[in-house]
């Protein structure tokens, strides 16, 4: 990849009237095949783009050309608020190293995990295992490393899904092919870790044939949400349905598919615990084939979403107008259907992400309530060509599914063929919408767009100021709610000492509390429009 580009972008809207904004517009440039996995915020409001490229030897320094291996490398550009390039990493193996997901963790940094072709050598520092592995990097806020893991077993292992766990540890969700722990050609992964990269437990589920996880949410108590694309039937187990094989590390557990399937492929939904034990799993589809794609929390319990090519049939209640439909499905806590809705936009429909806007109910105090869901992403063409095939495309719901307006969004020189990879919806209500762009194959080009949108910021519910994490550690994080272009952050003891001040131009603000004695302080914001308000601070 090559130089940022900045620019304009045009907005289309379907139904009624934008009050979108175009904030910036990044174009990342590459001559090859580049792959965007996804979009992550920071806890400070910042962006980390991750994905798979390949370096030219112009983007490889004199002093790094060790590092040239022709393959792809991980590669990671993380970006400030105002969408200006903070730092840009690869990490490569001497083979191929695919990125495919990361989270932000609580202390301010990332764990970033991929699958890799590569041996020891260059930035990899543990040997394979065989075959595909699974390769974590926990990195700082600054990109640098702070430890690495290879993760795997003689037979092939992909990565797919990270998530940080309430005790600061890791879920990690991945497949592994043929297997002789495993039940079918392909079955999920789930390897759970300490905070220092430790292997605690390793589940394998699966049915016979072919069980690849798209997606993985943490839950409210602790534990995961697992998104599956299923195409296998379930297995009768006789005795325990959850048996574990004793190793010198840890337990590895294998829990047969316990749900059948209602067509070619269905959506398997698995809740898991704290542990990583499962707790209950459901199946949901038509005759059909059924691809889940993304996962979303909401008040009630959870939202599944993907594309469909079934009519009504098996426990699909809506039908399809026409190529794939979307089909979204909403879930109390316990797994059981609360609604199903099926979108159109022509075509084939691809779902690639979801945000869930909560916002704080003023007769329940305290209490988060669902008020709308935005939807993610593009459309292909298939047996026709549309003016808006291989384009981004949005679509706001409310609480309930009913559709409230759907937008199409263009950059300012449309390319041939635009793919969304994902969509975030930010804590001030705007939105960021990553994905490729590219005139022909072989030619992706990085696509981000944050877009300002005045309908969903009514939504969001904003404190002037807000602490986070609250009591804190080592490091709190200071969000301010208030409009404002620069603003003054001052931290006092409660006998009124000034014992920190700073400015800062940024919505969320990252301040040191680790030379603080255990106790309670305050701190004050004042802002370049005179605007103040203060917060109380708890160190632990």
């Amino acid at each position: 990849m090559k130089k940022i580009y900045s620019g304009a972008c045009i907005l289309c809207t379907f139904l009624g009237l934008s009050a979108q904004e175009v904030l910036w517009q990044k174009d990342i440039k590459s001559n090859t095949q580049d792959f965007l996995s996804q979009i992550t915020t920071t806890i400070d409001g910042q962006y980390l783009i991750t994905g798979s490229s390949i370096q030219s030897r112009s983007q490889t320094p004199a002093a790094n050309s060790q590092k040239q291996n022709n393959g792809y490398d991980f590669h990671l550009i993380k970006l400030n608020q105002q969408g200006e390039e903070v730092w840009e990493k690869y990490f490569s193996g001497q083979n191929h190293d695919y990125l495919s997901a990361s989270v932000a963790t609580q202390e301010g940094g990332f764990l970033v995990a991929g699958t890799s072709y590569s041996g020891k050598g260059l930035d990899k520092k543990e040997d394979s295992k065989g075959g595909s592995d699974i390769w974590l990097i926990r990195l700082n806020e600054f990109g640098d490393e702070l430890w690495q893991k290879t993760l795997g077993t003689s037979s092939d292992e992909e990565a797919r899904s990270v998530i940080q766990s309430t005790d600061l540890g890791f879920f990690v969700a991945g497949n592994i092919q043929n297997s002789t722990k495993g039940y079918g050609s392909k079955d999920v992964l789930i390897l759970k870790l300490d905070k220092d990269g430790k292997e605690i437990s390793q589940l394998i589920l699966g049915g016979k044939g072919l069980d690849e996880v798209e997606k993985m949410i943490p839950t409210k108590d602790g534990g995961a949400l697992l998104g599956v694309y299923s195409r296998s039937s379930g297995i009768r187990a006789s005795g325990s349905a959850d048996k574990t094989a004793g190793t010198t590390t840890h337990p590895v557990s294998r829990t047969p598919k316990s749900t059948e399937n209602y067509g070619e492929g269905d959506y398997w939904i698995i809740k898991l615990d704290k542990n990583g034990k499962t707790e209950w799993e459901k199946n949901f589809g038509g005759k059909g084939d059924d691809h889940l794609r993304t996962l979303a929390l909401t008040t009630s319990g959870y939202l599944i979403g993907g594309e469909s090519r079934s009519e009504r049939s098996g426990n699909k209640s809506v039908g399809i107008e026409e190529g794939t439909d979307l089909w979204l499905i909403s879930l109390n806590e316990r797994g059981e259907e609360l609604w199903q809705k099926s979108y159109n936009f022509g075509n084939r429909d691809i779902l690639m992400g979801a945000s869930v806007i909560q916002s704080q109910d003023s007769r329940a105090k305290n209490q988060d309530v669902t008020k709308g869901i935005l939807l993610g992403g593009y459309t292909q063409a298939e047996g026709k060509i549309q003016t808006d095939d291989e384009t981004f495309w949005m679509l706001y719901l409310d609480q309930d599914g009913n559709e409230k307006w759907r937008k199409h969004v263009k950059g300012e020189s449309r390319k041939r063929e635009e793919r969304l990879s994902d969509i975030k919806l930010n804590r001030d209500g705007s939105i960021i919408l990553a994905g490729t762009s590219a005139e022909e194959l072989g030619k992706e080009n990085w696509k981000i767009v944050k877009l300002g949108d005045k309908q969903l910021d009514q939504l969001i519910e904003k404190q002037d100021i807000k602490i986070y994490p609250n009591p804190v550690s080592d490091y709190a994080y200071v969000e301010i709610g208030i409009d404002f272009k620069e603003a003054d952050i001052m931290l006092y003891d409660m006998g009124g000492r000034q014992l920190q001040s700073l400015k800062t131009k940024n919505k969320v603000t990252k301040i040191n509390t680790q030379n603080l004695v255990q106790g309670a302080y305050l701190v004050t914001i004042k802002t370049d429009n005179n605007k103040t308000a203060s917060a109380k601070l708890i160190k632990k």
